[in-house]
């Protein structure tokens, strides 16, 4: 029983010193106006200390104003992180106007909305499994103008 134990710290301890993954939410921007929705493109750095590309299970997103959900979702299968690299992805965030119109209050005569981001980048990392790598990111949205 003793030596499992000590087998099982030695693993422990290991693991806990291998380099992962890092990433960061680098840039929340307007991308464009369409009939039903306004669009909103986050940008996320992925940075690889592995010699090899890492598959992306998915990404998950959800963005909040004055508490509020406003869109959420998942981007099933977004490609991978290339080996040894700093790769950018891109998450499309479809803002109905009819949720733009509710948070009329927040949007002031500054015509920005605050939000917080937060997403879960899955990866899949060889031998260990899946590893999600929480990101946050908060700040204000510039809304279109109509002029």
């Amino acid at each position: 029983m003793r030596l499992l134990e000590k087998a099982k710290n030695y693993v422990a301890e290991k693991v806990g010193h291998v380099k992962k993954p890092e990433a960061e939410v680098t840039d929340v921007d307007f991308k464009k106006v369409s009939f039903g929705s306004v669009e909103y493109l986050a940008k996320i750095s992925v940075t690889n200390p592995y010699g090899v590309d890492l598959p992306i299970c998915d990404i998950t997103y959800n963005l909040k104003s004055v508490g509020r959900e406003i869109v959420s979702g998942t981007v099933p299968d977004p490609g991978s992180i290339e080996g040894k690299d700093i790769t950018v992805l891109e998450v499309l965030l479809k803002v109905p106007h009819n949720i733009l119109l509710t948070l009329a209050k927040d949007i002031g005569a500054d015509w920005d909305i605050d939000y917080e981001l937060d997403i879960g980048l899955t990866i899949d990392l060889p031998v260990f499994g899946n590893f999600t790598i929480p990101l946050n990111k908060k700040g204000a949205i510039k809304l279109p103008s109509l002029f």
